[in-house]
């Protein structure tokens, strides 16, 4: 049931669905659609929701600490550690910074944790894997170890087989393939995932 509460969140808010126009991926690649999972992430009523189908994914992995590259990874930080303390688990949450800070302590990593803890990576949305990947390096040459990435959306455009091939335990909780399977459910029509003129030349070579 909470499950189905997250994903009607992020149907409701997170999925931006334009056939003819589309989106702008941060690959510069072109597409129908685009997850700005922050509208859900930022919400008061899915960061337990959020925190809880993350916490799930981990099983009985021992996890010291979560975070993941700013900015998508922030609120599922967050949310995890809010969800975890209202179980009573002491877990500390930090953030990879993009940069280094330029003062204090010029780290790469914000947060109360020390070498040699069990951690997991955690992002928004997984599309080739490239800012989970540069987590990670952060992250282990901080002397952590990374046990499990789970992300809220994967994509599934190369993101989880590139994290598995460089050998991490990958999991996501919703996949783009269920979020288009609820989505049609939802509308009674078929979501296009190229742009409307592509669809209808597709459908002349098929021919």
């Amino acid at each position: 049931m909470e499950r189905e509460k997250l994903l009607d969140l992020i149907l409701e808010r997170a999925l931006l669905y334009d056939p003819q126009k589309g989106f702008t991926l941060s690959s510069g690649r072109r597409s129908t659609y685009y997850f700005d999972c922050k509208r859900v992430t930022l919400f008061s009523q899915a960061v337990l929701l959020i925190g809880k189908a993350i916490w799930e994914k981990i099983g009985e992995e021992e996890i010291h600490a979560v975070g993941g590259l700013t900015l998508g990874a922030d609120p599922l930080v967050l949310a995890v550690c809010a969800y975890a303390g209202l179980k009573g688990i002491p877990v500390e949450g930090f953030i990879v910074r993009k940069e280094p800070k330029k003062h204090g302590t010029q780290r790469w990593i914000e947060g109360y944790v020390s070498p040699g803890r069990r951690v997991l990576i955690v992002d928004d949305v997984v599309t080739t894997g490239g800012s989970v990947l540069k987590a990670i390096e952060r992250a282990e040459e901080a002397g952590l170890e990374v046990a499990r990435v789970v992300v809220l959306v994967d994509r599934e455009e190369g993101g989880r087989e590139a994290i598995i091939s460089r050998g991490y335990a990958f999991s996501a909780v919703f996949t783009f393939s269920e979020i288009k399977q609820a989505w049609e459910r939802k509308h009674g029509r078929p979501f296009l995932t190229r742009f409307e003129g592509q669809e209808a030349a597709a459908g002349l070579e098929a021919a």
